[in-house]
């Protein structure tokens, strides 16, 4: 994949990621994701999934491969959103404390990960 492709391939996964954590984001949906299996908590990680499914296919018109790895992007943001979600409220943290900031941070920094090593199978 040439260079100008593979950063396309990355605008679409920080667009993507901007839409779902944004816009299509709800203060319920941010309740029910450090519940295990709460339906908006899924819901939020299929959004991820579906965005994650349409970047795929429009860089590489494989279907399989964009489902495939949808589904990875679904599972994987789910419990990272999860484990965040539950450290963050296990400790009482707020927005007023650093290590809130920390956590958010760390949970932003595992998600853009996961859409690297997503651009590493999709270029391979």
């Amino acid at each position: 994949m040439e260079t100008n492709a593979l950063l396309w391939l990355v605008a679409g996964f920080q667009a993507k990621h901007f839409i779902c954590d944004g816009p299509l984001q709800t203060a319920a949906m941010v309740h029910d994701k450090g519940i295990f299996l709460k339906p908006l908590g899924l819901i939020h990680a299929g959004w991820h999934a579906l965005g994650s499914s349409i970047v795929i296919f429009a860089a590489s018109s494989n279907f399989k491969l964009a489902f495939g790895l949808g589904a990875v992007d679904l599972i994987v943001h789910y419990f990272i959103d999860f484990t965040k979600e539950n450290i963050v409220r296990g400790a009482g943290w707020s927005v007023r404390d650093a290590y809130f900031w920390w956590a958010l941070s760390l949970d932003q920094l595992l998600h853009h990960l996961t859409y690297l090593a997503l651009v590493y199978v999709v270029t391979r």
